[in-house]
């Protein structure tokens, strides 16, 4: 079986790199991920080394890519998963067009509850 071209295994390598959140490079200069991810690249070139084959490169791609794309649907059809209770009661009561009554407080409370009084 003859090893896929080196333009074929760098597009995969730097695709891999994409999908993987992004690092810092103020602090280590190469992630053990990447280090582990460049040396079964690296690996990949010579025939006689056992290193990973393009094609389980292209699957773990796939699955990056699908994680991505499924965390990104997850984040847009639930917007509430990450609010507390009250907010998250508050935006559905404004969803359907109510606004939540203000919570009576002390001070700000009192100057509100006359309004409505002596108006007949």
């Amino acid at each position: 079986m003859t090893p896929p071209p080196p333009t074929r295994l760098r597009s995969l390598y730097r695709s891999l790199l994409r999908e993987l959140p992004p690092r810092s490079y103020l602090a280590s200069p190469r992630a053990p991920l990447h280090q582990r991810l460049r040396d079964n690249f690296q690996s990949n070139n010579n025939p006689q080394a056992g290193g990973s084959t393009a094609a389980e490169a292209e699957q773990y791609l796939a699955y990056l890519r699908a994680q991505r794309t499924y965390v990104t649907l997850v984040e847009r059809y639930n917007p509430g998963m990450g609010m507390d209770e009250e907010e998250r009661v508050r935006l559905t009561a404004r969803r359907v067009g109510m606004d939540l009554p203000v919570e009576y407080g002390g001070a700000a409370g009192e100057e509100g509850e006359g309004e409505g009084q002596g108006k007949n």
